[in-house]
């Protein structure tokens, strides 16, 4: 079995069995070949980047991984075709841009999301975009959380409101505790600063809601 943090293993544990997966972002390619190797997958693993282009090659080689093909590619902008999209380790931001802009996406096309950093962001790009959220889990990483995403293209757009983009389909309770304590954290900045009292109070607002829904009791208006 291929060595992944666990942010990869649980982008790995979403994707299916013998499809076609375009990882973008390869960077060491380890989850590339744990997919080739351990779900017998066609894996085309991309970068943008020189260097983590030469470190993926590397890695399938060094694991002997013939069914993976090493791409450079700014995102998806040279991939024709894809079952299953892993995009995992970036900002929301990046990630709804590279998601946005597929070429190639069906209701049969899977894309499953890792953000770093925005993933409110990214929820509601999607959303809005026409994209629908199937699944989420939390990865727990270094002491840090993170929510692994499962999407998939509809064409129906829909707009979600700040508890949905927060929390999405996340429901682990380490998950949703961390949302509430960071809005906490920023309630408290904005009441050191002069004139800041109502963003200060909707921040612990939507801290409330998250943790009524962490305690299963629902999104709640305050």
């Amino acid at each position: 079995m291929i060595n992944l943090d666990n942010r990869l293993r649980a982008a790995f544990e979403l994707c299916r069995n013998g499809v076609v997966a375009a990882d973008v972002g390869t960077d060491h390619a380890r989850l590339a070949a744990a997919l080739a190797l351990e779900k017998n997958c066609r894996v085309i693993a991309c970068d943008v980047r020189d260097g983590p282009l030469e470190a993926a090659r590397r890695t399938v080689a060094e694991h002997n991984a013939h069914n993976i093909e090493i791409v450079k590619s700014d995102g998806l902008d040279e991939i024709d075709f894809a079952d299953d999209v892993i995009i995992c380790g970036m900002g929301g931001e990046l990630i709804a841009d590279i998601t946005e802009r597929c070429r190639f996406t069906d209701e049969n096309t899977r894309f499953i999301l890792q953000p770093m950093t925005k993933a409110e962001v990214l929820r509601r790009r999607l959303y809005k975009s026409g994209f629908e959220l199937l699944e989420e889990k939390t990865a727990l990483d270094n002491k840090k959380v993170y929510s692994v995403m499962l999407w998939r293209f509809t064409g129906k757009s829909r707009v979600i409101d700040e508890i949905e983009a927060l929390c999405g389909k996340n429901r682990d309770k380490i998950y949703l505790e961390k949302i509430a304590e960071k809005l906490l954290k920023n309630a408290e900045n904005m009441e050191k600063s002069s004139g800041a009292a109502d963003e200060a109070k909707s921040l612990r607002c939507k801290a409330d809601a998250v943790l009524r829904i962490a305690m299963g009791c629902g999104n709640e208006n305050c």
